[in-house]
């Protein structure tokens, strides 16, 4: 089915945001890893898996609006070299993409594409969740101090 080219451009630009995203939560979950925070790796993990999951959806409605997925653009990441400015970093990458998918529903809803609007409504459901955790985790950091809520992400 072919479909409109502003939507299928705009789903591109979403692609590339899922893409930056899976590569900067890898590099944070293995940085935890190798600094033994094993609980908070497995949380960046799952956060990238995620991700990877949004991004093959994105390229299927692509694919299926007759449109050429592009997997080679990649934004900027911004790795951290601290957990705080890890999860302040992911933070903004997951209020980016709320505000992002906001917008590509709006455009569906606004060229008639109500497939590919409740595709973007799911995923976004899931970048809601994810920067929920993150507030969760930022908010224990605020409460309980850096250490000790490094010191439970231990396994």
């Amino acid at each position: 089915m072919k479909g409109n080219t502003e939507v299928v451009d705009k789903l591109n630009a979403l692609l590339a945001d899922e893409l930056t995203a899976i590569s900067q939560y890898m590099v944070h979950s293995e940085m935890a890893a190798n600094w033994g925070f094993d609980r908070l790796h497995e949380a960046v993990e799952k956060r990238a898996i995620d991700e990877m999951k949004h991004a093959e959806s994105l390229i299927a409605r692509i694919l299926f609006l007759e449109g050429l997925p592009v997997v080679s653009k990649l934004l900027p990441m911004h790795i951290g070299a601290a957990v705080p400015e890890q999860l302040q970093n992911d933070w903004d990458a997951e209020a980016g993409a709320i505000k992002a998918y906001n917008a590509g529903i709006a455009l569906c809803v606004a060229k008639g594409d109500n497939g590919s609007r409740e595709q973007l409504e799911s995923i976004l459901k899931d970048e809601e969740a994810h920067i929920d955790l993150i507030e969760a985790q930022r908010d224990q950091i605020e409460q309980m101090g850096l250490q000790i809520f490094l010191g439970q992400q231990l396994d």
